[in-house]
Protein backbone atom coordinates (compact mmCIF):
# COMPACT_ATOMS: atom_id res chain seq x y z
CA UNK A 1 0.00 0.00 0.00
CA UNK A 2 0.94 3.59 -0.89
CA UNK A 3 -0.44 7.16 -1.19
CA UNK A 4 0.64 9.42 -3.39
CA UNK A 5 -0.47 13.13 -4.28
CA UNK A 6 -1.15 14.35 -8.35
CA UNK A 7 -1.44 17.77 -9.57
CA UNK A 8 -2.48 17.35 -13.13
CA UNK A 9 -2.31 20.14 -15.78
CA UNK A 10 -3.69 21.25 -18.81
CA UNK A 11 -7.69 21.74 -19.91
CA UNK A 12 -8.56 19.18 -17.10
CA UNK A 13 -11.57 20.92 -15.44
CA UNK A 14 -15.20 21.47 -17.38
CA UNK A 15 -14.06 18.30 -18.87
CA UNK A 16 -15.44 15.81 -16.31
CA UNK A 17 -12.39 14.66 -15.06
CA UNK A 18 -12.79 14.58 -11.84
CA UNK A 19 -16.12 12.15 -11.92
CA UNK A 20 -14.10 10.21 -14.52
CA UNK A 21 -11.23 9.92 -12.31
CA UNK A 22 -14.05 8.52 -9.43
CA UNK A 23 -14.95 5.94 -11.80
CA UNK A 24 -11.22 4.73 -12.72
CA UNK A 25 -10.34 4.97 -9.15
CA UNK A 26 -13.30 2.58 -7.84
CA UNK A 27 -12.52 -0.04 -10.85
CA UNK A 28 -8.97 -0.36 -8.89
CA UNK A 29 -10.34 -0.18 -5.44
CA UNK A 30 -8.60 2.98 -4.63
CA UNK A 31 -9.29 5.29 -1.99
CA UNK A 32 -8.76 8.86 -1.81
CA UNK A 33 -9.97 12.09 -3.03
CA UNK A 34 -9.60 14.42 -5.78
CA UNK A 35 -10.68 18.28 -6.27
CA UNK A 36 -10.22 21.16 -8.63
CA UNK A 37 -7.40 23.79 -7.60
CA UNK A 38 -8.14 27.27 -7.99
CA UNK A 39 -5.20 27.40 -10.41
CA UNK A 40 -7.09 25.23 -12.76
CA UNK A 41 -5.51 22.52 -12.02
CA UNK A 42 -6.68 18.97 -10.84
CA UNK A 43 -5.61 17.34 -7.38
CA UNK A 44 -5.82 13.99 -6.34
CA UNK A 45 -4.57 12.19 -2.88
CA UNK A 46 -4.71 8.40 -3.27
CA UNK A 47 -4.18 5.40 -1.20
CA UNK A 48 -3.81 1.59 -2.81
CA UNK A 49 -2.26 -0.97 -4.03
CA UNK A 50 1.01 0.02 -6.02
CA UNK A 51 0.16 -1.40 -9.40
CA UNK A 52 -3.58 -0.04 -9.17
CA UNK A 53 -1.65 3.50 -8.66
CA UNK A 54 0.18 3.13 -11.60
CA UNK A 55 -2.32 1.92 -13.75
CA UNK A 56 -4.61 4.98 -12.37
CA UNK A 57 -1.75 7.80 -12.73
CA UNK A 58 -1.61 6.12 -16.52
CA UNK A 59 -5.17 7.21 -17.06
CA UNK A 60 -5.00 10.57 -15.24
CA UNK A 61 -1.97 11.28 -18.54
CA UNK A 62 -4.14 10.82 -20.88
CA UNK A 63 -7.59 11.48 -18.96
CA UNK A 64 -11.47 11.88 -20.24
CA UNK A 65 -12.13 12.39 -23.88
CA UNK A 66 -12.05 15.91 -23.60
CA UNK A 67 -9.42 16.49 -21.81
CA UNK A 68 -5.93 17.42 -22.81
CA UNK A 69 -3.89 17.22 -20.22
CA UNK A 70 0.04 18.58 -20.24
CA UNK A 71 1.23 17.79 -17.21
CA UNK A 72 1.28 14.80 -13.66
CA UNK A 73 3.29 15.64 -10.77
CA UNK A 74 3.42 13.05 -8.57
CA UNK A 75 4.50 13.20 -4.95
CA UNK A 76 5.21 10.50 -2.59
CA UNK A 77 2.78 11.20 0.53
CA UNK A 78 3.27 9.70 4.00
CA UNK A 79 0.47 6.19 3.64
CA UNK A 80 -2.50 8.02 4.87
CA UNK A 81 -5.89 5.71 4.76
CA UNK A 82 -9.34 6.64 3.13
CA UNK A 83 -12.72 5.21 3.54
CA UNK A 84 -13.95 5.64 0.03
CA UNK A 85 -12.28 7.68 -3.36
CA UNK A 86 -14.57 11.23 -3.10
CA UNK A 87 -15.14 14.10 -5.35
CA UNK A 88 -14.77 17.42 -3.71
CA UNK A 89 -16.22 20.23 -4.58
Amino acid sequence: MKTVRLKIAGKVQGVFYRASAKEVADRYQLSGWIRNALDDTVEAMVTGEELHIEKFVEWCRQGPKKAIVTNVEIINESLHFFETFDIIR
